[in-house]
């Protein structure tokens, strides 16, 4: 199963994410679910970094994606970051409310000064 868990922090803003395990919907190469979670997330992190000139920091290895979203003085860039994010979340419900045997998501909350 691919676990998701999104961390915001108190005012609810994401600041990280992290894309653990594998579908095994089907055979590698031929799971589409893996293949729609990799695109979408991955997709998120490339569109933070190309649309809004922030670099999220990532870490990505087989069966694990981690990214913390990047933070700017610019308000309006850090607005840019979380709607991009807030997308990245609608397209991967999307994908779990399809394959949910596969796909689960969870969100946390980072506790204030942690």
């Amino acid at each position: 199963m691919i676990t998701i868990t999104i961390v915001r922090n108190v005012d609810k803003a994401i600041i990280r994410f992290t894309v653990s395990g594998h579908a095994f919907y089907n055979d590698p190469g031929k799971d589409i679910v893996c293949a729609g979670v990799s695109a979408v997330t991955i997709g998120a992190v490339n569109a933070i970094e190309k649309l809004t000139g922030l670099e999220p920091r990532a870490i990505s290895e087989s069966g694990l994606l981690r990214a913390e979203a990047p933070h700017s003085a610019d308000p309006k860039r850090n607005d840019q970051v979380q709607l991009l994010l807030e997308g990245m979340i609608v397209a991967l419900e999307s994908i779990a409310e399809s394959y949910g045997k596969y796909v689960k998501i969870k969100e946390t909350f980072e506790k204030k000064g942690g």
